[in-house]
């Protein structure tokens, strides 16, 4: 497969073949560490704010968006096996609202408004191609193809199926109550849901590869691979029993659908799944959020052992003083680090150094 060439970045090609080679748990020469800095363009500078009636219409505006996201990768140094990339955002329950739900937009977020209000009404949700938000991020999706050209790869926006979807349709409060006395009609939902969300997936793994585009997402993964990150927030409201019953199955086809996975397992209150979610072969690795307030990555050791142990890969974020620590309790293989704390490129080149002896 052809895949268009960064032009800034003359190694763009073995950053890459790293990142493959992790899902399946091996090394070239070193793991992946991925590091930014700051670095001043005066080519791409900042775009200038404009007054926009409402927050809505500012994350609605492509030609913004794309100015504001190349200015920022442009002003950004890319070290260790970091790549530019820009995916193309609407919030995190954008999947929702391709089945009619509308969205409300904050500062820095979105939400859905719950439209599902009575399970009699379930197969009015039907996933529409005419769809206002589909189309707008079809739109931005080709805006950011063009302005990416040899700089930044376009990747797939954040998307919630599954258990998420519903809990957007219904509000999780009420998923909750829906779960004890409507299981059945959950269940019948969750399976078109994620149809649907395979469609998804397909659709645009063909429009970007077509594109010469590596596959990546929010997750700074940037690989030549179908892959996605796998997720169900709504599980830490929930007991393992309910969820392997109800969930653990669409996510297991999930991961059977995608050529690599990583499961978003986020906070403390989702931390009981863990088993099960390691229990599926077809799972890659796991990105472990414990959450503010609850740590570092050295504080959770005993869960990056027990997802090795599992033969899952791991995707770890950690500040550069914890580096020493996670190199003398982990293997090496399979391990993605996001790597924060770095000051300038000597301290990079060291940690490439140093890293390269992690066996």
């Amino acid at each position: 497969m052809h895949l268009m060439p960064i032009e800034y970045i003359p190694d763009w090609e073995r950053r890459i073949a790293r990142h493959d080679a992790c899902w399946h748990g091996e090394i070239i020469d070193r793991p992946v560490v991925m590091m930014t800095l700051r670095r001043p363009n005066p080519d791409y500078p900042r775009p200038t704010p404009k007054s926009w009636p409402s927050l809505r219409d500012r994350w609605l505006d492509t030609e913004y968006q794309v100015t504001a996201r190349l200015a920022a990768v442009m002003n950004t140094e890319y070290l260790g096996d970091a790549l530019p990339h820009v995916n193309p955002n609407l919030g995190p329950e954008v999947f929702s609202a391709f089945f009619g739900a509308e969205l409300e937009f904050g500062e820095s977020t979105s939400w859905s408004v719950p439209n599902l209000h009575s399970w009699a009404d379930a197969d009015k949700l039907q996933f529409d191609p005419a769809n206002f938000y589909w189309r707008k991020l079809e739109e931005m999706t080709d805006a950011f193809l063009e302005a990416g050209q040899g700089r930044f790869y376009t990747g797939l926006t954040d998307i919630h199926p599954g258990g998420d979807a519903i809990a957007a349709f219904r509000d999780p409060m009420a998923l909750n109550i829906d779960l004890i006395e409507n299981k059945a009609a959950v269940m019948e939902l969750l399976e078109r849901v994620n149809q649907v969300c395979f469609y998804v997936y397909d659709y645009y793994f063909d429009k970007l590869q077509k594109a010469g585009q590596a596959i990546c997402t929010w997750l700074n993964i940037v690989s030549s691979k179908r892959w996605y990150v796998v997720s169900n927030d709504f599980s830490c409201m929930i007991s393992s029993a309910m969820f392997d019953e109800v969930f653990l199955p669409g996510i297991a086809a999930e991961c059977r659908h995608l050529e690599a996975s990583i499961y978003h397992l986020d906070g403390p209150g989702a931390l009981h799944h863990l088993d099960s979610l390691l229990s599926i072969p077809e799972l890659s690795a796991v990105q472990w959020v414990w959450g503010a307030g609850n740590g570092r990555a050295s504080d959770w050791i005993h869960v990056f052992k027990k997802c090795q142990a599992a033969g899952k890969g791991l995707w770890i974020p950690l500040h550069i003083s914890e580096l020493d620590l996670i190199m003398s309790e982990l293997r090496p293989q399979g391990v993605w680090l996001q790597l924060s704390g770095v000051q300038n490129r000597e301290e990079a080149d060291a940690v490439l150094k140093q890293v390269a002896k992690w066996r």
